[in-house]
């Protein structure tokens, strides 16, 4: 699998294969892998090749030299006017439906910084493994914007909204512990390892049956919804896997009181 580079030669985006997993590193140590506009569109490419790869079951992503991603670019801001501003933002909307509505399950490691943008990044992952002394914040009000690439939608879904206030009105810095508290986070790990506890997550999401996953995350996107809405998506999710021949698989492996193999198909 090949490795974005930019055209300085420098490889923005380090991308690892452990097995049916790809470890997507975001390369920019220098700039705490804010996430410019190079960077984006090198994130954007990879996700769309692992998600496209049928041997690639589960995507983690991280940030390289202990930081996860320190915001936005600013420097590639400064000459945006309202139309720019729109299309840049659409553009990388993108990025938001590849991690959210993509079928294969993304886990956040984090350590260091995760701010602005890299809180929204890490927000819209299926699994978030933490350092316990990263640092979460919004960031977006000190620079005169309001949260985006949907930070709105996503920190509210996991933390819910006084603790999205809290960090975007308010300005409030969680560190590790205070993100799995609120439900940012979903386990805490001593610095410099939240790669390798991220690591045997994704080996457990290997071995669950793809097409499951895939239906429950679709189901997510969808949230919040009715109760109505919701019930009707469940019907529709499940009415396609009892068809599949995971589900027998997982009934026969049960039945014979064994572990299941499951295929994807």
């Amino acid at each position: 699998m090949a490795q974005t580079t930019s055209q300085s030669g420098e490889t923005t985006i380090l991308v690892e294969r452990y097995g049916a997993v790809a470890v997507l590193t975001l390369n920019e140590p220098a700039k705490r892998n804010a996430l410019s506009l190079r960077l984006r569109e090198a994130l954007h490419d990879e996700l769309e090749a692992v998600l496209a790869d049928p041997s690639v079951r589960v995507i983690v992503l991280t940030g390289a030299e202990g930081c996860f991603c320190a915001g936005g670019d600013l420097s590639s801001m400064g000459d945006l006017d309202g139309p720019g501003g729109r299309a840049r933002l659409k553009r990388a909307h993108r990025l938001v439906r590849q991690l959210v509505r993509g079928e294969k399950p993304v886990i956040a490691a984090v350590e260091g910084y995760a701010v602005g943008a890299g809180l929204s990044l890490a927000a819209a992952c299926d699994l978030v493994i933490t350092a316990r002394d990263a640092h979460y914040a919004g960031g977006f009000a000190k620079v005169g914007l309001m949260p985006d690439l949907g930070a709105l939608w996503t920190v509210p879904a996991r933390a819910g909204t006084g603790a999205t206030r809290r960090i975007f009105f308010l300005g409030e810095t969680l560190d590790g512990e205070e993100a799995e508290r609120v439900g940012l986070a979903d386990q805490v790990v001593e610095p410099g390892h939240a790669l390798e506890e991220a690591l045997r997550a994704a080996d457990r999401l290997v071995a669950a049956a793809p097409l499951a996953i895939a239906m429950a995350k679709a189901t997510l996107a969808r949230a919040p919804q009715g109760l109505d809405a919701l019930l009707d998506g469940e019907a529709d999710g499940q009415a396609v896997l009892f068809t599949t021949e995971d589900f027998h698989e997982g009934v026969t492996a049960f039945l014979e009181k064994r572990k299941a193999t499951f295929s994807g198909r």
